[in-house]
């Protein structure tokens, strides 16, 4: 009871301002027309307000009842989603959020697996280098590539990506050696850990990069070593697909010092219960990964 009116009788009034109709209103509830309008009498009265106008069969909202109305209906939205949400995420709603590259090279590749294992889940996925917000329940996992900054979660790093020199198999024609780099164009890919600075003083390089080309994602990065524009410093973990289908080679595997390093992380609200959808995800994902899942 809210200031002397009940749940039902606000439930009498939405319902009936919405329609401008009590038969309407009744239909809709299961009620009776009388019973609406018994409903809505008793409200007027608890709040000593007017609250239609009568015109033959139809009704029309008052002032006072634009103004209540608008309110409600404002709440009854709310309530209707909040359930919906709870019906959805306690039986197969399962909300992805993942770093844009792991989640067009490596992720949506192989998501038909998932799917067609477990086609009870509603799968949602967002990508983006924003972090998941769990505060506001908007995501159930994450995938971040870098150092996690969220607080109140679980981390599980998902293993190290060896990062190599890429290029089409036209320009690793022309590779023997790390000297050979200096003739063409280095991809560099601004959001990566890794940069060809490392790779090369690893490699006893102490030359600036030769007309480097710079792209803000690992994806466009790969992109633009498929179509020939140069070498790129990359993940075979992200370039896996073009790799295997020989549209990328990588030149100087077992001839250069590669680099080793854990980039991307799942991350859990640690606050939350493992719901059945996130557990076979987050157990499909570390399986694919070659990581142990045996804790999930």
């Amino acid at each position: 009871m809210i200031g002397g009116a009940t749940l039902s009788m606000l439930r009498s009034f939405e319902a009936a301002a919405r329609h401008g109709s009590f038969k309407a209103a009744a239909d809709e509830l299961g009620l009776s027309p009388s019973a609406i309008s018994h409903s809505v009498r008793q409200l007027e009265d608890v709040l000593g307000a007017r609250l239609f106008e009568r015109a033959g069969r139809g009704v029309h909202p008052t002032l006072e009842g634009m103004a209540l109305l608008s309110r409600l209906t404002l709440a009854f939205d709310e309530i209707r989603q909040g359930v919906e949400d709870v019906v959805q995420r306690g039986s197969k709603l399962l909300r992805v959020h993942a770093a844009p590259s792991f989640a067009a090279l490596w992720l949506v590749p192989r998501l038909k697996e998932f799917t067609q294992a477990h086609p009870e889940v509603e799968l949602r996925l967002a990508a983006d280098t924003e972090y998941a917000r769990f505060i506001a329940d908007d995501f159930d996992v994450d995938i971040v590539y870098g150092p996690v900054r969220a607080e109140g979660v679980t981390t599980i790093p998902l293993g190290n990506e060896m990062v190599t020199p890429l290029c089409s198999p036209e320009i690793a024609e022309e590779i023997r050696g790390v000297e050979d780099l200096s003739r063409f164009p280095l991809i560099q890919s601004d959001q990566k850990q890794v940069r060809w600075g490392d790779w090369l003083q690893k490699n006893g390089v102490a030359r600036p990069l030769n007309r480097p080309l710079r792209f803000d994602r690992s994806f466009l990065a790969l992109s633009a070593a498929v179509n020939g524009l140069g070498v790129a410093l990359e993940s075979t973990r992200l370039a896996e697909r073009d790799l295997q289908a020989g549209r990328l080679c990588a030149p100087l595997s077992g001839e250069g010092r590669d680099v080793s390093y854990a980039g991307h992380s799942l991350v859990l609200p640690r606050s939350r219960p493992v719901r059945s959808p996130v557990r076979a995800f987050v157990r499909w994902l570390l399986t694919g990964l070659g990581a142990d899942s045996a804790g999930f």
